[in-house]
């Protein structure tokens, strides 16, 4: 599927190219052919490691909490380093970039996803598994800002395809950690260390990619470069700094909410889901396995959703859908968690589809591309800051609680503002008319 995506992507860019590029067989042709493929090796290996950091610890908390003498307030801590990162290592990115080139960054953020996850089990301490867990989220991190901004790059003609492909690798990730995770640490003879080691070799071979890139400083095929004197004026465009005010405008404050509450939920469900069903009786593979269940649930619907949401001129229909999923399947976790737990987990699996529209209604509530860049750094960093004292909170709750009650409590209570704020963010409008209105 890589290579025939990979073709197509070449096809369709050596088409559009000038009459003047090296004509097709050529050694020129072939290079730039071979490294298309590489690119699209790159980006699908690197979106399956976005998320086993988190998911394969989520089906083994207990054992690490046991392990390490972890409280549930420290556990709860854990599950919240993950957003933290990303909000701070996240607005790193484009500067890094900048200076290094998108392509060295995201090989570097793969170096340090290896390193984290070998480091974390065998560090002999709770603070060094955070060490080693926020050294390997930083990689996540930085990688994720970027690997929209390749796509951009090198398939400026395929960015639907191309993020559709990277969408799927990163769910299909998100999900077989959690699956396997379980049953293949007790096929390497139980122990949690080895069960969470051994997704460090398959962020390894994430690296191997990118490695002969780098030296191009993710310099972008032929075609682009061709193509680079009928962008001229955008290029003078963009170096004009943008007159946007993003904090004007009550839009991008709704979505950056809509974002941040939709990223709780989730990071809730990843460090937390496994753990509820687990004390519920249910098996430890069992309980990996429904967290797989609710994570695969983004492999389909992340390409649906965003088809839908663009046809829509408003979105809040789809976000009230979303929350009622999430409603009901709080309320079986709540009342019936090992009964109906298949049920519940497709249902919050599609409750936590938010993410793909968040990114969608990022991209529809700007008109330019100033406008989108500005918007998404805001609401991602934004969003991301909000969500750090969730799981966290779950935690405290969950210890001295005595149960499960109260945290799914504050789950149900997240996802009403997350509907409301999700509705005002869904408006059609933009986000350069609101700030100007202000102004």
């Amino acid at each position: 599927m890589m290579g025939l995506m990979a073709g197509k992507e070449t096809e369709t860019s050596t088409a559009t190219a000038p009459r003047t590029t090296a004509p097709e067989g050529s050694p020129a042709t072939a290079t730039r052919a071979w490294t298309t493929r590489l690119v699209v090796i790159g980006i699908v290996l690197s979106a399956v490691n976005l998320r086993p950091a988190i998911t394969s610890l989520g089906a083994l908390l207990e054992e690490v909490r046991d392990g390490l003498g972890m409280s549930g307030s420290v556990a709860g801590l854990l599950t919240s380093v993950p957003p933290f990162c990303f909000a701070v290592f996240g607005v790193m990115a484009p500067r890094l970039a900048r200076r290094f080139g998108p392509v060295a960054v995201v090989c570097a953020g793969m170096v340090a996803v290896t390193a984290g996850l070998l480091i974390r089990p065998y560090a002999g301490s709770t603070a060094g598994f955070l060490a080693g867990s926020a050294l390997a989220l930083m990689g996540i991190a930085v990688s994720n800002v970027l690997m929209p901004v390749i796509v951009k790059r090198w398939f400026p003609d395929r960015v639907g395809s191309m993020t559709g492909l990277y969408s799927m690798a990163l769910a299909a990730g998100t999900s077989v950690a959690a699956a396997v995770t379980v049953p293949m640490t007790d096929a390497l003879g139980g122990g949690w260390q080895t069960g969470l080691a051994v997704w460090g070799g398959l962020a390894a071979a994430a690296v191997l990619p990118w490695v002969p890139l780098v030296r191009d400083r993710g310099t972008a095929p032929a075609p682009e470069a061709a193509a680079e004197a009928g962008a001229g004026a955008r290029a003078r465009a963009e170096r004009q700094p943008p007159a946007l005010r993003i904090t004007r405008s009550r839009t991008a404050w709704a979505l950056a909410v809509f974002f941040g509450l939709q990223a709780t939920a989730a990071y809730i469900t990843m460090g937390w889901m496994a753990q509820i069903f687990r004390d519920a009786g249910v098996s430890a593979s069992t309980a990996g396995l429904l967290l797989a269940v609710t994570m695969a649930m983004g492999v389909p619907l992340a390409f649906v959703i965003p088809r839908v949401a663009t046809r829509l001129p408003h979105q809040g229909p789809i976000v009230i859908a979303l929350g009622v999923c999430g409603l009901a399947g709080y309320a079986g976790l709540y009342l019936a968690p090992a009964g109906g737990a298949w049920a519940w987990a497709v249902l919050l699996g599609i409750s936590n589809c938010a993410f793909p529209l968040a990114l969608t209604m990022v991209g529809m509530r700007a008109r330019t591309g100033a406008g989108v860049a500005q918007l998404s750094a805001f609401a991602q960093s934004a969003g991301y800051l909000i969500s750090i004292p969730g799981p966290l909170l779950v935690g405290v709750l969950y210890q001295h609680g005595g149960g499960w009650g109260l945290p799914i409590a504050l789950m149900i209570g997240l996802m009403i503002p997350q509907m409301a704020v999700g509705v005002l963010a869904g408006r059609d409008r933009t986000v350069e008319d609101e700030a100007a209105a202000t102004a």
